[in-house]
């Protein structure tokens, strides 16, 4: 994929994009940390994560006292700006995009293309939990083809997990699941907000949304001897 100049992001994007995410899976808010924000996850695979709008002195001393891993340090920015941050033994990856929905930012509703036919054989639930929606396309089998998840404040709109299985792909799941998600939206003129992979990048970008930064993730792979 073309790289794309970085527009900047700022702190107060990344905390309420981090607050709408922990809302959608029911996480503790985001904490400011060492210039960042801090979320306590708590799995296994990954017990703390951090992400900072910029680069800055804090996300390297941060870095530098961590020892074990399953703590992941994220950047809005490119990889090549993260690497130099971080210690000897850490792992720097460029893990997607920062991405902004149809006029974001414009003060408007966004006015998206009409949501696709649901194909034959598969059935679309829509479950509410308070701010959080939860999208799921069936297959006729009972097998789950796609879903997806939202949840919003007063401040943005977060698309959160999207992801068709396979088997179900290039049929319009995925653009079903995020019209879908985005009919739940109260706010019309509230910024949606989401990170993608580079494949979901691609997709996004056909229905309209553009790129903020890209989103790099560092990790500690080994405990150190």
């Amino acid at each position: 994929m073309t790289r794309q100049p970085d527009l900047g992001i700022s702190a107060d994007l990344v905390r309420d994009w981090l607050a709408a995410r922990s809302l959608a899976r029911g996480l503790p808010a985001p904490v400011f940390d060492h210039g960042g924000y801090r979320v306590d996850t708590g799995a296994e695979a990954e017990i703390q994560r951090w992400v900072f709008a910029l680069p800055c002195e804090g996300l390297r001393t941060l870095a530098r006292g961590i020892g074990q891993p399953g703590y992941l340090i994220k950047l809005c920015g490119p990889i090549e700006h993260l690497r130099p941050l971080l210690p000897p033994g850490w792992q720097a990856q460029a893990s997607g995009y920062m991405m902004a929905g149809p006029g974001s930012g414009s003060g408007q509703a966004a006015c998206g293309p009409a949501a696709p036919r649901c194909p034959d054989g598969y059935t679309v639930e829509v479950r509410h939990s308070g701010a959080v929606s939860h999208v799921r396309i069936l297959a006729a089998t009972g097998e789950l083809a796609a879903s997806g998840y939202c949840a919003e404040t007063a401040a943005v709109f977060v698309y959160d997990r999207i992801a068709t299985a396979e088997g179900h792909r290039r049929l319009g799941l995925g653009t079903l699941v995020m019209q879908t998600l985005q009919a739940c939206k109260r706010g019309a003129a509230t910024p949606e907000v989401l990170v993608a992979t580079a494949a979901g990048c691609a997709l996004y970008r056909t229905l309209g949304w553009r790129i903020l930064s890209e989103y790099a993730t560092g990790s500690l792979s080994s405990a150190p001897n």
